[in-house]
């Protein structure tokens, strides 16, 4: 079972922005390569874009520049800044949130004629090589030789990431208030003994419902659903101290602490490394389907 959303809380499952248009997905005839394997495409909305759930015939990589992409499928969140893809497998539903202002790529695969594996939702490495490709086969003037060896360049280099980016949501209706609570406002501070007396429970029901569910402690859980929204904050330009205070840590030093033990690496040094790929515009235009 997936938790139900509070009205202002979007499909992506972080709190939806007052301006966010929500768009229903195009038709499926839309999203196919036609003769060839990859289609791919680009837009830069000036709002905030929420995709009902929906699902393609075709395999999916989304992908970003300057602010994140979040999607949920069945009771994962994904969060994905920029450097990193959601490769989203044919026929599987989802919904996604997009922040304003960013660049958002996508590019569709037809199953039949892609080499690759990945059965389930999979985060991406978008190494420089990679989206330069998928860019180049924006083009609407490439002949069919062209196409065809850039599509086989895009499968040699294609790599999951270390990194998966995803979030597990509980789906307990003994603990999904606390899940509904905290993705409306991960800086809430309640501590596991005031949500057993809240709910009626014991402090042992709620961190075993957790675990279970999640694989991670009550503690462990809000603090990954904090490092993800962190994600979030800190692709828009927020800087450090200001997103710790957001998320409801007393000390920036703990805050990089935090997101040092979920992602392996400091928030510094996470983006830092997103700043060596080259910034890579795409000439065309259309309206993004995920």
């Amino acid at each position: 079972m997936i938790p139900p959303a509070p009205d202002d809380v979007g499909l992506g499952a972080w709190r939806r922005e007052p301006t966010t248009v929500v768009r229903l997905p195009a038709g499926s005839s839309d999203d196919t390569p036609g003769p060839f394997t990859i289609l791919a495409e680009s837009e830069v909305p000036d709002v905030p874009l929420e995709w009902t759930p929906h699902s393609h015939p075709t395999h999916e990589l989304v992908w970003v520049r300057g602010g994140t992409l979040a999607s949920r499928v069945g009771n994962r969140v994904f969060t994905v800044p920029e450097g990193y893809g959601l490769w989203m497998p044919a026929e599987v539903m989802h919904a996604g949130r997009l922040t304003a202002n960013v660049e958002f790529h996508n590019a569709f695969f037809a199953p039949d004629r892609t080499p690759v594996a990945f059965t389930e939702p999979t985060a991406i490495a978008m190494s420089a090589v990679l989206e330069s490709l998928l860019m180049y086969l924006t083009r609407r003037d490439l002949d069919a030789a062209a196409r065809t060896r850039a599509e086989a360049v895009v499968f040699d280099v294609l790599e999951p990431s270390t990194r998966q980016l995803a979030l597990r949501l509980p789906g307990d209706d003994r603990i999904d208030a606390i899940a509904e609570a905290l993705l409306g406002d991960s800086a809430d501070g309640r501590s596991l003994d005031d949500w057993a007396r809240l709910l009626g429970i014991s402090d042992r029901t709620i961190t075993r419902a957790f675990r279970r569910t999640t694989g991670l402690s009550f503690a462990q859980w809000r603090q990954a659903l904090r490092i993800h929204q962190a994600l979030e904050l800190l692709s828009e330009g927020v800087d450090v101290q200001d997103a710790a205070e957001r998320l409801g840590y007393a000390q920036p030093s703990t805050f990089i602490a935090a997101f040092r033990r979920v992602m392996g690496i400091t928030p510094g040094a996470f983006f830092g490394t997103l700043h060596t790929a080259p910034n890579v515009r795409n000439p065309v235009s259309v309206a993004p389907k995920s």
